[in-house]
C-alpha cells in the first residue's frame, strides 16, 4: 500500500475500510513526511505533533460514517480552532487562540476529520505569493525557489507536497484558486454565502470566502459537501438547499455551453500557459461542449475596484487590532501610544499599506470618490456576469497569467503583485463561484491552472465540467521532487 499522505481523500477512504487503517497510523504517515520535506516547503505556520497524536487516537475511539472520518486537513491559519494558535500569520495577533470553532471547523470535527494544523499563509491574507507572513514565506513544492501563490499558499503547497491530503483556505480575491493553479491542485471558491464565514478573521468582508484544496475534483465535491449549508451564526450565509455534489462527478457534459471571455485571452498572458489552456479547450471540445465567444467588459477595472472595495473592508476589520483584549500588546504610558507603537510593531509593510489605502477611501471628501465609484462599477462587473450567463453555462479562463514566479520578484513591486490576480478578483466581486484545476506543466516544470466561473449557486456545473476535463485530460500528473 502506498503511505497514506502521498492518498487522495477516497483513495484512502477506501484503506481505512478495507485495511482497518487506525487514525493514528495515518498521523504517523503525516508525521513522517512532516520531517522529510517541512523544511524545505514550510507550509505550515502551527503544527504540534502531540497534538496530532492526541486526535488521532480519540477519532480511533470514534466509529463515524462519512467520507472524511479519519482523513488528514490542513486548516488556513485565519481560521478559528478552538484553543489552538490562530494568528493569520501575523505578529499582532500572536499567542492568540479563539475561545471557540469557526462553523467549518466544527462541520471537519463531527465528519471525523483528522485536523493536522495550521498552514501559512500571506499576513491577514494581504498577498499574492505567501512571502508577507511573520513566519517567513512558503516555497512552491515544484521549484523551491518559487513562491505557491497566495494568500493560502500554505494549504496549496500542504497538498501539492503531500504534507496533508486536504485543506481549507479562504478566497478573497483569488486566494484559494490562484495557489491552487501554482502548485498544480485544486482549488475552489464556492458562491458568496455558500460557506459559513463564521470564524474567519474577515479580511473583505464582502468579498471572503471559504473553499477546499484538494488533490483532485473528487476529493474537492467530497469537502463541499461537508463544509456546505446554512449557518444562523452568519449573517451572509444563505438558506438554500446543498446538492450531493459526488453526483455530479460524470464525465457526460454533452452541450455543456462554456464561454471564452475575449478580456482574460490578452496579450500579457504567459506563452505556456496560453498553450496549456489552448490545449484544454481542445480536450473539451472532444467531449462535445459548445464553446462562446463572449465579453466581460468591465474586466480592466476589476483590480482597481478590488483594491479599493477590499483594503476599506480591512481598514474597518483589522480596527479591533489595537493591542487592547488579545494579541501583541506594547505597555505604553498613554492608550494613545500603545495603540500607535502595538500596531506598528504588530503589522507587516502590505498590511500597514492596505490599512493605509483603506483608510484614505473611506475618508471625509474621498468616501464618494474612490469607494462609492468602485461599488457602482463592482454592480457593472456583477452585471457583466449576469449578461453572460445568458449566453452559457460556465466561463473559461487562464487561473493565473504566468506559472509561479521566483521568491521576492514581485516584493518591491506591489502593483506587479497585485495584477498577479487579475483572472480571479472578477468573481469575488460578483460573488459567483469558480474553480482552478491543474491543466498540464510548463516547459520549466511549473504547473498551469484552468479556471471555470458559474453563475451563483451553480457548483454543481463547475464540478462537472472540471471531472470531466481531469478525466479526459492527456497530460501525464507529475509529483514535485522533493
Amino acid at each position: 500500500m502506498q503511505e497514506p499522505h502521498g492518498l487522495t481523500a477516497h483513495q484512502l477512504q477506501k484503506e481505512i475500510k478495507t485495511e482497518n487503517l487506525k487514525a493514528s497510523d495515518i498521523a504517523s504517515s503525516i508525521i513522517k513526511r512532516y520531517e522529510q520535506v517541512e523544511d524545505k516547503v514550510k507550509g505550515f505556520a502551527h503544527f504540534e505533533k502531540d497534538t496530532l497524536i492526541e486526535r488521532a487516537k480519540d477519532l480511533d475511539k470514534k466509529n463515524k460514517k462519512s467520507p472524511l472520518y479519519k482523513i488528514p486537513v490542513a486548516i488556513k491559519d485565519n481560521i478559528c480552532v478552538k484553543d489552538e494558535l490562530t494568528t493569520c500569520s501575523s505578529d499582532i495577533l500572536s499567542g492568540f487562540k479563539p475561545p471557540y470553532d469557526a462553523t467549518v471547523v466544527t462541520k471537519l470535527k463531527q465528519a471525523g476529520a483528522l485536523l493536522v494544523g495550521k498552514s501559512n499563509m500571506d499576513e491577514f491574507a494581504f498577498g499574492s505569493s505567501c512571502e508577507t507572513s511573520c513566519y517567513g514565506p512558503t516555497k512552491n513544492p515544484y521549484d523551491l525557489e518559487r513562491i505557491p501563490g497566495g494568500s493560502s499558499g500554505g494549504s496549496a503547497a500542504l497538498v501539492a507536497a503531500d504534507e496533508t491530503v486536504l485543506a481549507i483556505g479562504s478566497d478573497t480575491g483569488g486566494s484559494i484558486r490562484q495557489p491552487a493553479a501554482l502548485c498544480g491542485v485544486v482549488g475552489m471558491k464556492p458562491t458568496y454565502g455558500r460557506v459559513s464565514r463564521y470564524g474567519l478573521i474577515a479580511f473583505g468582508s464582502s468579498l471572503d470566502q471559504i473553499g477546499p484544496l484538494t488533490k483532485d475534483v473528487t476529493d474537492t465535491a467530497i469537502l463541499l459537501n461537508i463544509i456546505s449549508g446554512h449557518d444562523p451564526m452568519d449573517s451572509t450565509s444563505v438558506d438554500i438547499p446543498v446538492p450531493d455534489y459526488t453526483k455530479s462527478l460524470t464525465k457526460d457534459i454533452k452541450g455543456l455551453r462554456i464561454g471564452l471571455p475575449k478580456e482574460y485571452f490578452i496579450e500579457g498572458l504567459d506563452k505556456d500557459v496560453k498553450e496549456r489552456v489552448d490545449s484544454a479547450i481542445e480536450t473539451l471540445k472532444g467531449l462535445e461542449v459548445k464553446f462562446i465567444d463572449i465579453s466581460l467588459p468591465h474586466t480592466d477595472y476589476a483590480v482597481s475596484v478590488y483594491y479599493i472595495v477590499g483594503c476599506s473592508e480591512a481598514s474597518s476589520n483589522l480596527a479591533r487590532f489595537d493591542g487592547v483584549q488579545y494579541g501583541l500588546r506594547e505597555e505604553s504610558k498613554s492608550l494613545v501610544d500603545m495603540y500607535k507603537r502595538t500596531r506598528a510593531k504588530g503589522f507587516g509593510n502590505e498590511a500597514k499599506r492596505r490599512i493605509i489605502l483603506g483608510t484614505y477611501s473611506l475618508s471625509s471628501g474621498y468616501y464618494d470618490a474612490y469607494y462609492l465609484k468602485a461599488q457602482r462599477v463592482r454592480s457593472l462587473i456583477r452585471e457583466d456576469f449576469n449578461e453572460a450567463f445568458k449566453k452559457c453555462d460556465l466561463i473559461l479562463t487562464p487561473t493565473s497569467p504566468t506559472p509561479a514566479f521566483k521568491l521576492g520578484e514581485k516584493t518591491k513591486d506591489p502593483l506587479q503583485m497585485y495584477l498577479s490576480d487579475i483572472f480571479t478578483i472578477p468573481a469575488n466581486l460578483a460573488g459567483i463561484p469558480a474553480v482552478s484545476l491543474p491543466c498540464g506543466y510548463s516547459k520549466k516544470g511549473l504547473p498551469v491552472g484552468l479556471q471555470f466561473m458559474a453563475k451563483a449557486f451553480d457548483e454543481e456545473n463547475l464540478i462537472r465540467a472540471a471531472y470531466a476535463y481531469e478525466q479526459s485530460a492527456d497530460w501525464k500528473r507529475l509529483k514535485p521532487k522533493l
